[in-house]
This record gives C-alpha cells, sequence and structure tokens, in this order.
C-alpha cells in the first residue's frame, strides 16, 4: 500500500513538472487583431531560431486583449490603443502592473472599393461620413449611391482611435459617435472584404490589410492642407495624418521568456518583420 502511495505521489510530481516546464517554454500572446499578422509572423521566425520555444499568437481586439492580461489567461496584450485609466484601475485591484512597450507606428487607411472615383477626403469630411451627416458619394463628387458606413467593433483599439482622432478631432469634450447605420464587424479583415465587393462601401484599418482589392484615400487635416497617402514614408515623417503608436503590455517588467519575445520584436529582425508586413518601425 505504501508503495503505491510512493508511485503515486512520483508520478504526480513527474507531471506538474512536464507541465510546469511546458509552460515556462510557452507564452500566449492575445489582442488587436489590426497586430495579429504582425504578431504571428514575430512568433513563427522567433520560434525558427527558439525551436524549443512555444508562442501562441491569437486576435479578438485590443479590449479583448487588455481583459486577458488583466485576468492573467495571457502573457502579452498586443494593443493599438494605450491602456485606459479604468482598466488599470481593474488591473491592480487583481495585482496586475500593466507595463507598457511602444513596438511598431500603423498608419489607419481610409479605403473605399477601387471602382468609387472618389480619391481623397480630408478629416472634417471623414467626421461627417461615418457620423451621418454626409450620407451619399454625389455629395463628395462621386456617384449617386447611398454611403454603406463599416467600422471595426466597440472592443476594437482601431475603433476607439478613429472615433477619438478623426470624428471627436482630439477633442475630450466632444461626444461625437458612429451613426447607428454603421456596421461594426469583428475584423479589418471582415471590412476589407466588404469594401472589395460593395462599391458604396467606406471603412478604415491598419495600412498592413491594404490590398489592390480596396482603393486608400489620400487624406488631409483641413481642405487647406495637402492630401497624404497612407504609406509608411509618410507615417514615419509625419505627414500622414491617421498614424498611431501600436503596443505589447506585460504584466509588470517583462522577464524570461516574455523578455526574450518582446527584446526579438524590438531587434533589427523583429523590426524587418514590422516593415515586411507593411507597418512602421520604430527603430528606423
Amino acid at each position: 500500500m505504501f508503495k503505491r502511495w510512493l508511485f503515486a505521489l512520483i508520478a504526480v510530481a513527474f507531471a506538474t513538472s512536464v507541465f510546469a516546464a511546458k509552460d515556462k517554454n510557452s507564452i500566449q500572446v492575445k489582442g488587436s487583431d489590426t497586430m495579429v499578422n504582425l504578431g504571428q509572423a514575430w512568433a513563427e521566425k522567433y520560434m525558427e531560431k527558439n525551436p524549443t520555444d512555444f508562442v501562441a499568437v491569437t486576435g479578438g481586439g485590443s479590449g479583448t486583449g487588455l481583459s486577458s492580461l488583466i485576468s492573467g489567461t495571457c502573457d502579452i496584450a498586443m494593443s493599438s490603443r494605450n491602456i485606459k485609466e479604468k482598466e488599470i484601475a481593474l488591473a491592480k485591484q487583481k495585482g496586475i502592473n500593466p507595463n507598457e512597450i511602444e513596438v511598431a507606428l500603423d498608419g489607419l487607411a481610409v479605403v473605399v472599393n477601387p471602382n468609387n472615383p472618389v480619391s481623397s477626403l480630408a478629416i472634417d469630411q471623414l467626421a461627417a461620413i461615418f457620423t451621418g451627416r454626409i450620407t451619399n458619394w454625389k455629395e463628395l463628387g462621386g456617384k449617386d449611391e447611398k454611403i454603406v458606413l463599416l467600422s471595426r467593433e466597440v472592443n476594437s483599439g482601431t475603433h476607439v482611435y478613429f472615433k477619438e482622432h478623426v470624428l471627436r478631432k482630439n477633442d475630450p469634450n466632444s461626444k461625437e459617435e458612429f451613426a447607428p447605420s454603421a456596421l461594426m464587424l469583428s475584423s479589418s479583415q471582415a471590412i476589407a472584404d466588404e469594401v472589395a465587393g460593395n462599391s458604396a462601401a467606406v471603412g478604415y484599418y491598419g495600412m498592413g490589410y491594404i490590398s489592390k482589392k480596396q482603393k486608400p484615400l489620400s487624406i488631409a487635416k483641413d481642405e487647406k492642407s495637402e492630401y497624404e497617402a497612407p504609406t509608411i514614408e509618410n507615417v514615419i515623417n509625419g505627414k500622414y495624418p491617421i498614424s498611431r503608436p501600436l503596443f505589447l503590455y506585460t504584466n509588470g517588467a517583462p522577464e524570461g521568456l516574455v523578455k526574450k519575445f518582446i527584446d526579438f520584436t524590438l531587434s533589427k529582425e523583429g523590426q524587418d518583420i514590422v516593415l515586411a508586413t507593411d507597418f512602421v518601425p520604430i527603430n528606423k
């Protein structure tokens, strides 16, 4: 009986050590859909260089990633917006200390179907479109078609950034909201697909999602300013008016495998992947 008990105890100890070792060599990265392709590209190259490590990357939106970090169900949160004060307060209640690391820059592209004759808009016009004050493309020199508004869902950092910087023009007192007619889609790819198949649609996403199936608009700060295309060069030189930083968040200063992975994202090789996936490196 004693031998059976001893054997069972050893088996449990062995299993525990195996799972601990496995956990030690794996990390979960979750969050921003804008960043998910970048995160997966980082993970793929990192695991090629470190075959005993495992990095799992999933999307779901910036809010989802930060919630997962706060609940302790991921090791790294990807976010296309800064963490909110209420999220920091909730994290501290749970003993989590969010640590922000800027890893790349992004330009938010506003896209239409390639058959749409409209090719440039000012920020004021964008705000009027997405709040529902302009409802037909003919008001902007386009066809006589009702505008179909596409937005990321409210849990998305891209949604938050577009609302604060385009609809509300960085005014903390503004209460502007997306028009009730706006279709809230779950991913940047969903917006890309809808724009590709709908001549009246307009949407926005990180410029890494631009393809030949959509036409990115040139954007101006106002009607007196130059219209600039969402290109890497224009994000770097600050000419493109809808640009933003991209972040990774950890619980406190990164350690162990988390630090090893983040160091890779900030290395020359990691920043080359940023450029290859159509984002803008911070280490230029």
